[in-house]
């Protein structure tokens, strides 16, 4: 097992499939002309199989892939095959423009789970947000899968001015439709613009829902980011992670491995090992991983160690979000 000095047992292993992505959203890649990682600085196909294999005897258990967009990868399916077969839950979070196009490899592959990012229920704000007109699409292929009853998590970073009005049309639609909704507080990450004023806390969140609804609080696992709760009578649920307001690191599982092959312990830390390469050059990869999970912070990545209303974004030293995972 896996194990830091916190004794917080690591499970769960995020998979980068690539930093590239077919939309825009500001507050993921910070500019419209990006500067994507050379495919020859990418984990290859087998490349990642094998390193997968090497956390899984570790004790990994759960592996989602991620990206950028992962279904943009042009070998994509063949690599959620690849990891179908491991012993492992396997599931995936995208944009949704895709979906309809793997929907068939999905169900091959054993995918139960999806999630899917979309901050906005409104056509021209999601044009304004990812800078791209594909709204109509992203909804319809969340129909497609829950059509195919694929549990549907949709994941809605909010930001205050922006879709903070909207919280209430997203539990709405937990209404009549079984979808998940995971409301999620605006996280500082180099070039995205952030400031703690666009933070929508979790206190303002669920204020917010309190207005309209009744709702009651759900049962938590321990390592859960989400503190989920329900509306009584509606098919779906929502829930929110509150990294900025309330950080839940005491029971965090997660690793998170770059498209370029270095493990990051937590989403926030600065420092990364560099497993791709130790992987090309014949080097056991066990030990990197022990250490570097012993290397980890109590929680967030011991760079906001104050209040997030104090906190100056350009002092925190990590990559941009497109780069890490998401």
């Amino acid at each position: 097992m896996i194990i830091d000095k916190f004794n917080r047992i690591h499970n769960y292993l995020r998979i980068s499939l690539t930093d590239n992505c077919n939309l825009r959203c500001f507050y993921c890649m910070p500019d419209e002309d990006y500067a994507f990682t050379p495919v020859s600085k990418l984990m290859q196909a087998k490349e990642i199989e094998a390193i997968a294999k090497s956390f899984t005897g570790l004790g990994v258990d759960k592996i989602r892939l991620t990206g950028g967009e992962p279904l943009i990868r042009k070998d994509a399916a063949d690599i959620i095959l690849s990891l179908s077969k491991l012993p492992v839950k396997l599931t995936l979070t995208t944009n949704g423009t895709r979906v309809h196009e793997f929907i068939r490899m999905f169900e091959d592959a054993g995918i139960q789970s999806l999630n899917i990012s979309l901050d906005t229920l409104q056509p021209e704000k999601f044009l304004l947000t990812t800078r791209r007109d594909q709204f109509a699409l992203v909804r319809k292929n969340i129909d497609l899968l829950l059509e195919k009853n694929f549990h549907v998590k949709i994941n809605v970073v909010v930001m205050k001015g922006l879709n903070d009005n909207e919280i209430n049309n997203f539990v709405t639609w937990t209404k009549n439709s079984p979808v998940h909704v995971r409301f999620i507080e605006f996280m500082p990450f180099s070039g995205n613009r952030w400031t703690s004023n666009k933070v929508f806390t979790l206190r303002e969140i669920l204020d917010t829902i309190e207005k309209d609804f009744e709702i009651e609080t759900l049962p938590a696992e321990v390592n859960d980011t989400a503190r989920p709760f329900k509306v009584p009578g509606h098919l779906g649920t929502f829930a929110i992670i509150s990294t900025m307001s309330e950080p839940f690191c005491s029971g965090c599982n997660r690793m998170r491995l770059t498209a370029d092959g270095k493990l990051k312990n937590c989403l926030f830390s600065k420092e990364e090992t560099d497993l791709l390469t130790a992987f090309r050059n014949g080097e056991q990869l066990a030990p990197l991983i022990f250490e570097s999970i012993q290397n980890k912070y109590a929680s967030l990545g011991g760079q906001m160690n104050t209040d997030f209303e104090h906190l100056h974004a350009g002092e925190i030293k990590n990559r941009s979000m497109i780069t890490i995972g998401g």
